[in-house]
């Protein structure tokens, strides 16, 4: 059965594309068929994976949301077996407000994946960094949700907003949105803030922080300028280990990925 999973935190700089690119690299390395879903106008994603964002002749996100294309058309491969991608394009900004007046808005991302998902073992979907229409059509795509949170207060705040965001979907929307994770990033051993941040997420969020934590890593940063993930730019780092790691952690949760409520997070 296919996992449609969003990296989504509304909050920006917290590691959410290195997680979705990275993670997808790992998956198919360990001989999952894996879809990466670029859903941000900020293309991060595709150019790090090596895509001329705006040299791609109408094989984007956006051009198949839109009708013009079927998703079969706009998938690109990777240097990785079975790693695909559908990149996004900057005028994916704009599609917010083509979607304001459309019946049924929140749906289009997941009426256009659909048909294709059962190709896969992992459709991961890179949402931006931000609540809007783009965001919710992402969510209402997944059916859970990976939450990078970065080893700051900040970030647990982050962490509460997009609970409640899932709250309101699943509520509203006949959703049942799961939280496959939250997801500790950019994370310093050094640090007293990296470990009480560590300790009071695992402490109020029983069951749902994976055991991994990323480390802050120069290799991470480096790789997409390369336009590579970190296992074929560094993999013998520690970055590349942890995320090694948290593929790892996502496929043992394979038969059972437990429900978010409330009562979860204290």
């Amino acid at each position: 059965m296919t996992r449609i999973i969003a990296v989504c935190n509304q909050k920006g700089g917290v590691g959410k594309t290195t997680t979705t690119t990275n993670t997808a690299a790992y998956l198919a390395l360990m001989g999952k068929k894996v879809l990466l879903v670029d859903f941000d106008p900020q293309s991060n994603a595709s150019s790090g994976l090596g895509c001329d964002v705006r040299n791609i002749n109408g094989r984007s996100i956006y051009d198949g949301l839109l009708g013009n294309r079927v998703a079969l058309e706009l998938i690109h491969t990777t240097p990785i077996k079975n790693f695909h991608f559908i990149p996004a394009h900057p005028n994916l900004a704009g599609l917010t407000v083509e979607l304001l007046d459309k019946e049924n808005r929140e749906h289009y991302l997941d009426k256009f994946i659909r048909p294709i998902s059962h190709l896969y073992d992992y459709v991961i979907i890179d949402l931006p960094p931000s609540m809007s229409m783009l965001t919710v059509n992402g969510l209402v795509a997944a059916d859970e949700i990976i939450i990078p949170v970065q080893c700051e207060y900040y970030g647990l705040e982050g962490l509460g907003q997009i609970l409640e965001t899932v709250d309101l979907l699943n509520n509203n929307l006949n959703k049942n949105l799961r939280v496959a994770g939250a997801l500790l990033t950019m994370y310093d051993t050094r640090e007293q803030l990296s470990r009480e941040v560590s300790r009071e997420l695992r402490k109020h969020f029983l069951g749902h922080v994976y055991e991994v934590e990323i480390p802050r890593a120069i290799s991470l940063a480096e790789a997409p300028s390369f336009s590579k993930p970190i296992c074929l730019y560094d993999a013998e780092s520690v970055g590349a280990k942890a995320y090694e790691r948290l593929a790892r952690e996502l496929i043992s949760q394979e038969l059972s990925v437990p429900s978010y409520t409330k009562n979860n997070f204290i």
